[in-house]
């Protein structure tokens, strides 16, 4: 698995962004049944850069704090047979990783909420990588019942990891 972090922002982190965000998608994955090594992209920005990002590629011209550029079109989440159909398209030719997609996380956003939410920064960092790992994985939260079940998922995950609620 390679999971590539960069941070334009030069934001310091109690903890290592890299190892976190390896840990979270690593534990989503599994969680998942995915069957390939993959390859999941990460860029830290700051508020002015999702705001552009979210404008250029949604059409929401507003700040938020991620956003998900899934490579898979999943018919159904989590149903990785799909890619088997079109090879050259989903795997990176060189490491022959599955590539799942990017994640765009905003910093200030991941320190308010935190504050906000009165839980760690660390928490709110792996909350948002779940989130959006599962968004990766053809997931979405458009329905009351969507909705749900990403959150229940992604409660487990931290769960599972021992990231919890709990300032840190």
């Amino acid at each position: 698995m390679t999971v590539c972090v960069e941070n334009e922002t030069g934001t310091a982190f109690p903890f290592s962004p890299e190892a976190l965000a390896k840990t979270v998608v690593g534990a989503v994955l599994d969680e998942e049944n995915c069957p390939y090594e993959t390859e999941v992209n990460v860029l830290i920005t700051d508020l002015d850069g999702i705001r552009s990002y979210n404008k250029n590629y949604r059409g929401i011209d507003r700040e938020t704090d991620v956003l998900s550029f899934p490579n898979i079109p999943f018919e159904r989440e989590s149903d990785f047979s799909i890619v088997e159909q079109n090879e050259a398209d989903y795997f990176h030719p060189d490491s022959g990783e599955l590539i799942l997609g990017d994640i765009i996380l905003c910093a200030p956003k991941i320190y308010s909420q935190a504050e906000n939410y009165a839980h760690s920064v660390r928490r709110e960092f792996a909350f948002l990588v779940a989130h959006s790992m599962l968004h990766l994985c053809g997931y979405d939260h458009e329905t009351k019942e969507e909705a749900a079940v990403m959150e229940e998922k992604q409660e487990r995950i931290l769960n599972l990891l021992r990231i919890t609620r709990d300032r840190e």
